[in-house]
């Protein structure tokens, strides 16, 4: 399929934007202030807020090597992205290249799979907003602060796509706060020696409690699998495409900045906070960042950090509804989810697909009635899956795009993947590596069962769509 051919397939009517951009029929209402922030909340999870204790408590200092490589692997996934994105911006992002590249078949697992890990993070980031709100208000049942966030998120995406861009700006920018002024307090606590830990505050942490893998670097590997899977949501950045002013631009921005970012937050952040205390003074459970607010003596740390994590829960959940809605109407407009979830609403949003995808969320506070362990201990495993199915489409699709350009059958863009195609193969092998990695242990080998079970549903539900309205027959975009 050509450029061309591709951009006939949104005929609407719609004006092209940015070059080869297609409108596909949205508001380009996010800024390029928005759609930065939007990429620095998307590498910023509760994982590194309150997860990395755990982490820390199990590997020690040899975390920081895992957030590193994780990092370097995941830059080259964003910078794969990035180039097709350049190539052809659109909302579908890494569903509409599958479907390009691979065919519908691809497109269509990768489309509903990442629906589903939006659909199910979701379920789980509401279920522990309401436990953070639980913090001030103990008395308060879970599921109904549950209800009544994932009922004002919907709510605001409802509105237009700015209030969305403006929500993840704020939420972003608390959580980007809190990592500054944390990196900012330990830098002042090992040059000054102020507060109670100050005399004993040193980079030494760093290696002298039993060396900088103190585990050994089997358990360090193992924990590759954990640290990875923090980083999903960075992807996300690549759906603003049909809705960001000037998308080649701001996006090449977004990306271009990831390493830093994960410089910073990640790398950054956690070089401070083992240099700040012995990694074996870090109790599971108990976020790193209360542990060094209480160091200095700030009144009410575990109350901030509660709300810092509350708003990256909401964060997520935000991103989370924004993205199943426009990735079920692409979909739909493929011809592989109900027809109605293509229409959009009088203000250029999916209404129909928001409503539908917000629905299926809503499960989520029923499960937190009935049986919280084990169905999202299910549910969380296809979003896993699905994260490594995703990346490994994005990277394989910009491998048959590079093939492509060379034979002289697509343009070539000016925002090129460093290293490719080596780079490819070695974050694809680093992919591949993690799923060996879950498959070798018990506790997470279940991911891959239920993914295997979801693949099958996925197979069926193909077969059914192909039989009612073949894929491609009806791509008019609708307007309701």
């Amino acid at each position: 399929m050509t450029s061309s051919q591709v951009e006939e397939q949104y005929h609407d009517g719609s004006e092209a934007l940015d070059g080869d951009a297609p409108a596909e029929g949205y508001q380009r209402g996010l800024n390029g202030r928005q759609v930065q922030m939007i990429a620095i909340g998307g590498a910023i999870g509760t994982g590194l807020f309150y997860g990395s204790s755990t982490s820390i408590a199990n590997i020690g200092p040899s975390l920081i090597a895992c957030y590193a490589i994780a990092g370097v692997v995941i830059f080259f996934i964003m910078r794969a992205l990035g180039e097709l994105l350049t190539y052809r911006p659109t909302s579908g992002s890494f569903a509409d290249y599958a479907r390009e590249f691979f065919g519908p078949f691809t497109g269509f697992v990768t489309g509903w799979s990442y629906w589903a890990l939006w659909v199910t993070a979701c379920m789980s980031e509401v279920t522990a907003a309401g436990h953070y709100i639980n913090y001030w208000w103990p008395s308060v049942p879970v599921w109904s602060t549950a209800a009544v966030a994932l009922v004002v998120l919907f709510v605001a995406n409802l509105v237009s796509v700015k209030i969305f861009g403006e929500l993840e700006f704020w939420f972003s920018t608390i959580k980007v706060t809190a990592i500054v002024a944390m990196i900012v307090i330990g830098v002042g606590i090992l040059t000054f020696g102020f507060s109670s830990v100050g005399d004993s505050a040193s980079v030494t942490h760093l290696w002298a409690d039993g060396g900088f893998a103190p585990s050994g670097a089997w358990q360090a590997m193992l924990a590759m699998q954990g640290v990875i899977f923090a980083y999903l949501g960075v992807e996300l950045v690549g759906i603003t495409a049909g809705e960001a002013e000037n998308p080649k631009k701001t996006l090449r921005k977004a990306i271009n900045t990831l390493p830093v970012r994960i410089g910073i937050f990640y790398v950054g952040s956690l070089i401070v906070i083992l240099s700040v205390y012995s990694w074996t003074k870090y109790t599971p459970g108990v976020s790193p960042f209360v542990q060094v607010f209480a160091a200095v003596g700030i009144p009410g740390a575990a109350g901030i950090m509660n709300f810092v994590v509350l708003t990256a829960a909401l964060s997520s959940c935000n991103s989370g509804i924004y993205s199943t809605g426009r990735m079920l109407r692409g979909l739909a407009v493929n011809g592989e989810a109900p027809k109605a979830a293509a229409r959009l609403s009088g203000r250029q949003l999916p209404l129909p697909a928001l409503v539908g995808s917000s629905l299926f969320m809503g499960i989520g506070v029923i499960v937190n009635i009935v049986s919280p362990d084990k169905a999202f201990l299910y549910i969380t495993s296809v979003a896993t899956c699905a994260g490594l199915w995703t990346w490994t489409v994005i990277l394989a699709a910009h491998l048959r795009y590079r093939s492509r350009v060379r034979a002289g059958l697509l343009p070539a863009a000016d925002f090129r993947m460093p290293g490719a195609p080596i780079t490819n193969w070695i974050a694809i092998a680093a992919l591949g590596s993690v799923v060996a990695l879950m498959a070798s242990d018990s506790d997470t080998r279940l991911g891959l069962y239920v993914f295997a079970v979801w693949f099958l549903v996925l197979v069926v539900g193909y077969r059914i769509a192909r039989r009612k309205a073949p894929v491609g027959a009806d791509l008019g975009l609708q307007r309701g």
